[in-house]
């Protein structure tokens, strides 16, 4: 039987919880692949973004420290989840992937036939892809070879870039024009055929998953998605059991099946008629004053903290969920964090050494208090810091 806190109970309360579960209370994580494996998966579709992210959450790193892991692999980015980029673990990509592409691929089946892509396009697609990485299968270990040199098929090449795929992918009969080419790469990285390997500028070049990625854990559908839901509660709770299903793109069945099995491992807070679900280490926080009422964040665009639950209202005044997100239109605004609550946003201005900082918060006639502006120029401080190292 989980156990149930009695605590008190409040918005910022469980949004405050929640910024120690994600390891963004100042203990954080002790490594960009510590950072990445302990929050199972990471929204990543904005590389830049995604690279602050994770130093948000180590304690000292710099871009250069995550820029690394995607070069040698330590970390990867893949599409495992709701046809979005996500940072995760090497070894945890591919049995996340069995977990979650057959429902995201049945998902994308009406745009597909729009694109005329088939089963046997998506063959023919796999073979060309991998003739043209032949040079990193017979390298061995990409992840130990130094940068490319020579004839690109001397097999020290690195991966290929986008568009040399889809030139490969026109020339073999594949038209990648019309976002074909995009869905083409991502149900060849959701197969584990393909995935996006070192750092070419601000974009990754692609490479044979096998070659790249040579120690993954097998676990079955059942077993992979109590992990996946555990894993979740510990990262990411207080948390429902709605918020995993949508964040992993599994049914409300099959979690509600999961949290079952584990819930003595969980502990259980109801807030407002609705069950959240967490690690008993975050739960202890609650047995006195629960840390980060003064902490102020600027959070990157389409952080966990926002968006890795379906329901934001806790942490996200609802009646200011549209400057978050401007329109609908799935592009989120940096987020500034105050006391385990979204209070506005913020953005760069200007370049170079006239660029700056600029806090907006939700409500104009409301400007930051004195302590949230420092506590917000810290957190700016933070990231040049990041930037310059």
């Amino acid at each position: 039987m989980a156990t149930e806190t009695r605590a008190r109970k409040t918005p910022r309360i469980i949004g405050r919880l929640r910024l120690a579960s994600q390891g963004l209370l100042g203990g954080g994580f002790r490594s960009v692949p510590d950072a990445v494996r302990g929050m199972t998966a990471m929204q990543a579709q904005d590389l830049q973004a995604a690279l602050w992210a994770v130093g948000l959450r180590v304690p000292g790193a710099g871009v250069s420290d995550v820029r690394a892991a995607l070069d040698s692999g330590t970390a990867v980015r893949s599409w495992p989840m709701r046809g979005t980029l996500h940072l995760l673990a090497p070894e945890d990509l591919r049995w996340i992937l069995n977990i979650t592409t057959p429902r995201l691929v049945q998902g994308m089946a009406s745009r597909h036939r729009q694109l005329e892509i088939t089963a046997g396009d998506i063959e023919v697609c796999k073979k060309i892809a991998l003739d043209l990485l032949s040079g990193d299968l017979r390298s061995g270990d990409l992840r130990s070879e130094g940068p490319p040199s020579g004839d690109p098929g001397d097999g020290r090449r690195r991966g290929a870039t986008r568009r040399e795929l889809f030139e490969a992918f026109e020339a073999g009969g594949q038209p990648p024009t019309g976002q074909r080419g995009i869905h083409l790469l991502g149900l060849l990285c959701q197969s584990a055929t393909l995935v996006p390997g070192p750092l070419d500028g601000n974009q990754q070049k692609f490479v044979a998953f096998d070659a790249w990625i040579t120690t993954s854990r097998d676990l079955g559908r059942e077993e992979g998605i109590t992990e996946l839901l555990l894993r979740y509660f510990r990262s990411h709770g207080p948390a429902t059991v709605r918020d995993f299903a949508w964040w992993s793109n599994t049914t409300l069945t099959e979690a509600r099946a999961a949290l079952a099995s584990v819930r003595g491992e969980l502990v259980e807070l109801e807030y407002g008629g609705t069950q959240y679900w967490m690690s008993p280490q975050t739960a202890e926080l609650l047995d006195g004053s629960v840390p980060g009422q003064r902490t102020v964040l600027a959070l990157p665009g389409f952080d966990e903290f926002v968006l890795g639950y379906t329901d934001r209202s806790l942490v996200l005044p609802p009646e200011h969920a549209q400057k978050i997100v401007p329109g609908g239109n799935g592009v989120f605004k940096k987020a500034i964090v105050a006391g385990g609550e979204v209070v506005g946003t913020w953005a760069r201005q200007g370049t170079g050494r006239t660029a700056s900082f600029v806090a907006e918060p939700f409500d104009p006639s409301k400007p930051p208090s004195p302590a949230t502006m420092a506590g917000f120029n810290r957190s700016i401080a933070q990231y040049e810091r990041f930037l310059a190292s």
